[in-house]
C-alpha cells in the first residue's frame, strides 16, 4: 500500500502526493509573495510525518516556525473546511538548526578537498587557465600526502607551488605566477565573504542529516542562510551542489523504495545555475538524474520554472505552480512556455489560470503510482500545521540546547594538512641553508694563506726597545731619548 498524504484541494477534488514517487524530485514556483514558502513548509512537515527526514534552506528566516506548533484562525478554518481536511490538528516539527557562521544552528563545514577542484574553481569564478592550475594543485597535493581542508591549506600549497614552478612544470604543465596570483586574490575574498566558515574540521556527517526521532518522525534540518545569501550567494550555491554530490557519492543504491530515505528543498535555485559553466551544469544534471535511486528527492524552489536548465526540469515530476505576473510581452511568452510544461486538463485553461491565481493558490501536477504526471488542477494549499513565521531567539535557543548535536560540531579541529607539513618543510629547509651557510664560510676561512711570521728592520728595533723598557739600562735609555726630544 502506498503512502500519501494531502498536498490541497478545491470544492470537487483533492490532489494527493504519493512518497513512492518524491524520489523523483519536484519543483516549486511562482511570484514574491505568492505563498511558496507555505507550500514548501507542508511539504517538509507531511515528509517528517511519514518518517522521511528533511534538509531545507531558510533563505528569508521564516521557516524555523516548522518547529513549533502553528495556531488556528478563521482563514485556517475556513481553508480546511473548502479542502475538506480531516484530522487537522498544530503540532511541532523534530527540527536541527544549522547555521554556517554558528549563530543561529550548529556550524556546518566541509574541507577544500571534498569540495574539489570543478566547484571551486566556480565558487572562486576562475577562468579555464585558472581552473586548470587549480587541478594541478589538488594533483600535486595527491602526489605529496598533503590534505587540503581549509583555505590556509590551500593558500599554502599555490605559494609552495610558485616557488617550486620550474621543477613541476615539467610533470604538471606550466605553472605561471600571474595565475597563481588571481587565485590567491580570489581565495581572500571568498575568505571575506564566509569561506573560512565553510572550509573546517570537523566536517558535516551527512548521517546527521538523516535521523528519525524517538516517535519515528523524520527530523527537519534547517539551515538559516539568511547571512550567506547577503555575504556571498555563490557559496551558498555552491555548498548546494556540494551536499547533492556528496550524498550521491556516499549513499548506496535503494531503487525504487515506498518513500525516499531523504528530501533536500532547495530556495533560490536559480543562484545554482547562474553562471554556471556547462561542465558544471552537466555535472548537476547527472546527480539529479542518477540520484533518485540512492532514495534521495530534490525540489528546486525559484520565481521561474525557466530558471531551471531544460534537462534538468525534464527530470522533475511534481509541479507545484503559483502565480506569475505577465506584464511584458517576454513575461507573456514566459506563462505560456510554463503552461506548456503541465499535463493538460480539458476543464482548466492553464495558461490564463497561471496570471489568476490568489496567494495560497496554485497549479498542481504529481506523479501516480505508475510514475505517469496526473492532469494539472487549481487548488488552493493545505495549511500548515506548524507555526507560520519564524521563531522567537528564546525558542530557537532552547530546542538548541535539547539538540542531539550539541558539542559535536562546535570546536573547530585544526590537524596537520598542507599547511603545517610546508611550514615545517620550510623550516627545515631554512635550518638547512643557514647550516650549509656556516658549512661554507668555515670551509673559505680554513683555506684562507697563512700571514709571515718574518719582522720588518723597524718593528725589530721597536719591540727590543719595548723589551729593554723593563731594566735599569732601558730605562736611563728612554730617559736619554725623552730629555733629547724635549730639549732638556
Amino acid at each position: 500500500m502506498s503512502i500519501n498524504f494531502l498536498i490541497g484541494g478545491n470544492d470537487k477534488t483533492q490532489v494527493n502526493f504519493s512518497a513512492k514517487t518524491a524520489n523523483r524530485h519536484g519543483m516549486i514556483a511562482g511570484a514574491t509573495g505568492t505563498g511558496k514558502t507555505v507550500t514548501l513548509q507542508i511539504l517538509a512537515e507531511n515528509f517528517s510525518k511519514i518518517g522521511v527526514p528533511v534538509f531545507l534552506a531558510d533563505v528569508k528566516g521564516d521557516l524555523s516556525g516548522l518547529a513549533a506548533s502553528g495556531t488556528m484562525n478563521e482563514k485556517i478554518q475556513s481553508r480546511i473546511d473548502t479542502i475538506k481536511i480531516e484530522n487537522y490538528a498544530n503540532h511541532a516539527n523534530p527540527s536541527l538548526f544549522w547555521d554556517l557562521f554558528a549563530e543561529n544552528g550548529h556550524p556546518v563545514h566541509t574541507t577544500i578537498s571534498e569540495m574539489g577542484p570543478l566547484l571551486l574553481s566556480n565558487l572562486l569564478e576562475l577562468n579555464e587557465v585558472q581552473g586548470g592550475i587549480l587541478y594541478s594543485a589538488f594533483a600535486i597535493a595527491d602526489d605529496e600526502g598533503l590534505l587540503l581542508l581549509d583555505l590556509k591549506d590551500l593558500r599554502s600549497m599555490l605559494s609552495w607551488m610558485g616557488k617550486n614552478a620550474k621543477t613541476l612544470s615539467v610533470e604538471y604543465g606550466n605553472i605561471s605566477s600571474s595565475s597563481l596570483g588571481a587565485i590567491q586574490r580570489r581565495l581572500l575574498v571568498l575568505e571575506q565573504q564566509g569561506g573560512e566558515n565553510l572550509f573546517a574540521e570537523p566536517a558535516l556527517k551527512l548521517d546527521d542529516l538523516m535521523i528519525t526521532d524517538f516517535s519515528g518522525q523524520g527530523v527537519i534540518s534547517i539551515m538559516d542562510v539568511t547571512k550567506l545569501m547577503h555575504q556571498s550567494p555563490k557559496v551558498y550555491a555552491s555548498f548546494l551542489i556540494w551536499l547533492l554530490a556528496e550524498l550521491y557519492e556516499q549513499l548506496p543504491e535503494v531503487g525504487d523504495a515506498e518513500k525516499p530515505k531523504l528530501v533536500l528543498f532547495f530556495d533560490e535555485a536559480h543562484l545554482i545555475f547562474d553562471r554556471a559553466p556547462r561542465s558544471l551544469i552537466d555535472k548537476i544534471e547527472q546527480v539529479v538524474r542518477l540520484i533518485r535511486s540512492k532514495g534521495v528527492g530534490v525540489y528546486f524552489i525559484s520565481q521561474s520554472p525557466l530558471d531551471i536548465p531544460e534537462d534538468i526540469m525534464g527530470q522533475l515530476g511534481t509541479k507545484i505552480q503559483h502565480a506569475l505576473r505577465a506584464f511584458t510581452p517576454k513575461d507573456k511568452k514566459n506563462v505560456k512556455l510554463v503552461a506548456d510544461t503541465f499535463r493538460e486538463n480539458p476543464e482548466l485553461d492553464t495558461r490564463s489560470a497561471i496570471t489568476e491565481l490568489k496567494t495560497g493558490e496554485a497549479l498542481v501536477s504529481v506523479l501516480d503510482d505508475n510514475g505517469a504526471p496526473t492532469p494539472v488542477e487549481r487548488v488552493l494549499i493545505c495549511p500548515p500545521e506548524s507555526r507560520i513565521g519564524p521563531l522567537t531567539t528564546e525558542e530557537r535557543q532552547q530546542i538548541m540546547k535539547r539538540s542531539p548535536m550539541k558539542g559535536r560540531y562546535d570546536d573547530d579541529i585544526d590537524r596537520e594538512s598542507a599547511y603545517e607539513i610546508l611550514k615545517e618543510r620550510a623550516q627545515q629547509r631554512m635550518e638547512a641553508d643557514l647550516l650549509e651557510k656556516e658549512a661554507l664560510e668555515k670551509a673559505k676561512a680554513e683555506k684562507k694563506p697563512r700571514t709571515s711570521n718574518r719582522q720588518s728592520y723597524a718593528e725589530s728595533i721597536t719591540k727590543s726597545i719595548l723589551r729593554s723598557v723593563g731594566s735599569s739600562l732601558g730605562r736611563q735609555i728612554v730617559r736619554g731619548i725623552m730629555k733629547t726630544l724635549l730639549g732638556k
